[in-house]
């Protein structure tokens, strides 16, 4: 129990919640919740500055939601994020409004007063909002929703810059009758707000959703253009309050400016500080006082550091995006360079240039998937391989019949590769190291004919090229050259095989498969290879693992010799539950067979289907294997032989009887279902074998669990000649009851995968016929038995009262009745009802049980049956309403 616990505990992040004034820990499924509502992980995590620990929590409650104390705001709440971006426009208005301000207004001034003391307005709601805003503690990641921890590290923090940034210092003159001395410093004040652009841009060159390249070019221009707007504000300011107004720089430019127009005085100043900043003055507007030149030698100093992280991070920005193409020129100078200097022929050249172009393209438009893919966890990568290539790989000739497991592997190991046109991706007589998968394009097959190159082959999309030298360790039989761009998988041998080693009844399928697509080639040369594998498998000198059923199933004694050497279980089992000594049985390699039985095989090993491999030799009629077997300790055990001899009759074996007798077995025994070799033969009308096994004093009253008997089977279905043999015949003395506690019937019950009814052999049990009972013969005597008494109990009559009813009870006249099995549909396990006397009545208990009223009434097989007196007990009946 306490296992269970751990296994399905899953691991728990730090999240928001309350716990002493702090946060709780919440399950991974309530986190994956709140970013399905926030974002991404990456985009949560690095945009909004919430990290999730490493490792597991300590424990904690989980919770639905995120949970935080009353009227406590989450930072990252999507409405207080939308707030905080509306607090962004308004403070780039005001980093404009203050320093104009401060230059060209002496005093309030309509409309700028009046928007200014609204954009005061809603910054003085974000103080008071700002008590109730939850904190990140940086220290350790937990989300404080504590209000008196949220109030004191507000108020000691930045609270009094806020407020002092706020206060609208014209209302407060205005209230207090005084004139603003120096309104444009009181206005600088707020450029304090400027801070909440600089976090906005942090949050933004982390999202991924938005290009790095144009958010720090925007930060960049913002910058510049503010110092810019500054710089003109200052300089229009030290002019403005100069005692001359004549010896000012704006006397350069306008000789009456005191009377221009504000807009033509910020222009001016504008250009003087645009000409400035970017060191193309001075030439006609440049400072004509010492106050001016003063102000103009800081604000030059200042401008070279600016300067220098402008131009540093523009060029960082075009590097970058230009690296690339410089590594790849880089790159092409070099690699033409090596093939000059070699004398590598002209080809060779056009190869390495193309291949280089190729990788270059992939890496430009995001393709390389192996930095991709190897950078990623492995659960994800076998994931995105699966998805991608499963369904290709799986169709693959090679890969035909083996498990999903290994498949699932290989396609996981599998690295997809591009090639261009006119690339040489196998060398002949290289050594084979990997094999490919098409994926897309295709590829020319090369072979060496009288000297000549030639094509002697194309591999498409889903076909599979060099596995025949990485199966069999030889040098690659081919050159392998791309038509036009292509893509491959490439598996390695090495991971190959190993994944193969773990999974050694596919890597007899993967065997098999290669060895049947070089018998099914017309091609010589596929042929030749085909003897030389066969001739290294009898050798022993694969690398492939191969499975002693396979060496079985070939009938291969020299390579089932060396597997048997190397210390391979003789008892080893196929995915059907076969071992090689059930496939050399039924094959007939005698070799094979004396030699696993000689490495300890046992004899009498189940497959999955009960199967023996003495059976497999008699049902195969190879007499000597059979003889081998015997003499070995092989035997037809109780529990088994019935089948087999069932089996044996539906196939009209005689022989195979009679083998069945030579070894041991006993033909006059059920199966698991109390059907005999009698029963079937009768069944089957074969009266041949019904006269041998009467020979055999095969019992022909013993019922079956449906009650009937050989006897029973005969009448009914009408065999005269199989009657006339049971008239004839001298009953079985019936000396020995077959009850629960025998030896044969355990072990038939053990082996039973349904109820089976045990019948004393003193009894007789009659089939359910048109007549009455009492006419076909002695009733079975079941009062004693639990189902006598069920019976009696369900019909709660006495004598015949019906003529589809078979006696139960000699004595009481108890009788039972008919039932059958119906149903809408074949694969439908149906409803078991008692058979009435008329098929109309039985359509009507089909209406009531199956819910709707049937036309036809058909047979398992799919016969139509009209009549209702040809309905046995037991049988199964298929309503169906045909319009």
């Amino acid at each position: 129990m306490e296992k269970d616990k751990k296994k399905n505990k899953k691991m728990e992040w730090f999240w928001p919640e309350k716990n002493n004034g702090g946060v709780i820990l919440e399950t991974e499924d309530v986190a994956a919740e709140h970013l399905s509502r926030e974002g991404t992980m990456s985009h949560y995590s690095f945009s909004k500055g919430l990290l999730p620990p490493l490792g597991v929590g300590a424990a904690g409650r989980s919770s639905p939601h995120i949970k935080l104390r009353c009227f406590i705001v989450s930072p990252f709440d999507p409405r207080y994020r939308a707030w905080d971006w509306f607090l962004v426009v308004l403070v780039l208005y005001t980093a404009w409004a203050s320093p104009f301000e401060f230059g060209f207004m002496q005093t309030p001034r309509a409309p700028l007063s009046i928007l200014d003391n609204i954009v005061n307005g809603f910054f003085a709601v974000d103080i008071v909002l700002s008590f109730f805003v939850a904190f990140l503690d940086k220290a350790t990641y937990l989300l404080v929703d504590d209000p008196k921890r949220i109030a004191w590290r507000y108020a000691s923090t930045w609270l009094i810059f806020d407020i002092v940034s706020t206060v609208p210092y014209e209302l407060v003159a205005s209230l207090l009758h005084k004139t603003i001395q120096g309104y444009g410093i009181y206005s600088m004040l707020r450029l304090w707000r400027i801070r909440r652009v600089s976090k906005c841009f942090a949050r933004l060159e982390k999202d991924p959703k938005y290009s790095y390249f144009w958010i720090r070019c925007t930060k960049i221009y913002l910058a510049a253009l503010f110092v810019v707007h500054c710089g003109a504000c200052f300089l229009y300011s030290i002019a403005a309050h100069y005692p001359d107004p004549t010896m000012t720089f704006m006397a350069l430019a306008e000789e009456n400016w005191t009377k221009k127009n504000v807009l033509i005085r910020y222009v001016t100043s504008m250009y003087w500080s645009i000409t400035t900043f970017s060191t193309t003055g001075y030439g006609d507007i440049h400072g004509n006082n010492a106050s001016e030149r003063a102000f103009i030698l800081f604000y030059m100093i200042f401008n070279l550091g600016l300067l220098a992280y402008i131009i540093g991070n523009m060029t960082n920005l075009v590097v970058h995006a230009t690296s690339r193409t410089v590594n790849y020129r880089d790159t092409i100078q070099t690699a033409s360079a090596f093939a000059q200097r070699n004398n590598l022929p002209v080809r060779l050249q056009e190869q390495m240039v193309a291949h280089l172009s190729l990788r270059y393209r992939t890496d430009s438009e995001g393709l390389q998937q192996k930095d991709i893919i190897d950078s990623l966890p492995k659960a994800i990568r076998s994931s995105i391989s699966h998805y991608l290539f499963y369904e290709i790989v799986d169709k693959i000739y090679l890969f035909r019949g083996i498990s999903n497991d290994l498949l699932f592997q290989l396609v996981t190991e599998m690295k997809a590769e591009y090639f261009p046109p006119k690339e040489d991706v196998i060398l002949r007589n290289e050594a084979p190291t990997d094999f490919y998968i098409m994926v897309t394009g295709a590829v020319d097959i090369i072979a060496r004919v009288n000297g000549v190159d030639q094509v002697v082959g194309e591999a498409r999309t889903g076909q599979v090229f060099g596995e025949v030298g990485v199966l069999c360790y030889r040098p690659q039989l081919f050159t392998v050259r791309t038509k036009r761009l292509s893509q491959l998988l490439r598996l390695n041998r090495t991971a190959f095989l190993n994944l193969v080693q773990a999974n050694v009844g596919d890597g007899a399928i993967i065997m098999n498969n290669l060895l049947q697509h070089l018998k099914d080639s017309e091609d010589p040369v596929m042929k030749d290879i085909l003897a030389d594998i066969e001739l290294m498998l009898a050798q022993g000198k694969m690398d492939l693992p191969l499975s002693l059923c396979f060496a079985a199933d070939r009938g291969d004694d020299l390579l089932l010799h060396q597997l048997l050497k190397r210390g391979s279980n003789p008892n080893e089992t196929d995915t059907n539950g076969r071992t090689a000594l059930h496939i050399a049985a039924s094959k007939g390699n005698q070799y094979c067979v004396a030699l696993l039985l000689e490495k300890g095989a046992d004899p009498n090993i189940r497959d999955s289907e009960g199967n023996v491999p003495l059976w497999e030799a008699i049902s195969g009629r190879h007499e000597g294997i059979a003889k081998l077997l015997s003499e070995n300790g092989a035997t037809l055990s109780l529990d088994t032989v019935g089948h087999f001899s069932c089996l044996a009759v539906g196939q009209n074996s005689l022989d195979t009887l009679k083998d069945i007798l030579k070894y041991g077995g006993d033909i006059s025994l059920p199966d698991v279902n109390g059907t005999t070799a009698l029963h079937r033969a009768v069944s089957e009308g074969n009266v041949e074998i019904v006269k041998f096994l009467l020979e055999q004093r095969a019992d022909m009253d013993k019922p079956d669990v449906y009650g009937w008997t050989a006897r029973g089977l005969a009448e009914h279905q009408g065999h005269e000649d199989i009657k006339a043999l049971f008239h004839n015949q001298r009953p079985v003395e019936k000396n020995q009851n077959v009850v629960y506690g025998t030896p044969e019937v355990k072990s038939l019950m053990k082996h039973c995968s349904e109820p089976v009814m045990i019948y004393h052999r003193s009894r007789e049990a009659m089939p359910p016929l048109d007549r009455a009972v009492s006419q076909r013969g002695k009733p079975s005597n079941f009062k004693n038995s639990l189902f006598g008494i069920m019976s009696a109990a369900n019909t709660g009559v006495e004598g015949g009262s019906s003529n589809r009813t078979a006696a139960i009870s000699e004595g009481a006249g108890v009788v039972y009745p008919a039932r059958v099995t119906i149903s809408g549909e074949v694969s439908s396990s149906g409803k078991l009802v008692k058979l009435p006397d008329s098929l109309e009545e039985l359509i009507e208990i089909g209406e009531k049980k199956l819910g709707f009223v049937a036309t036809k009434i058909l047979s398992r097989e799919g016969a139509e049956i009209d009549d209702i007196s040809i309905i046995r007990d037991g049988d199964f009946l298929l309503l169906l309403n045909v319009s």
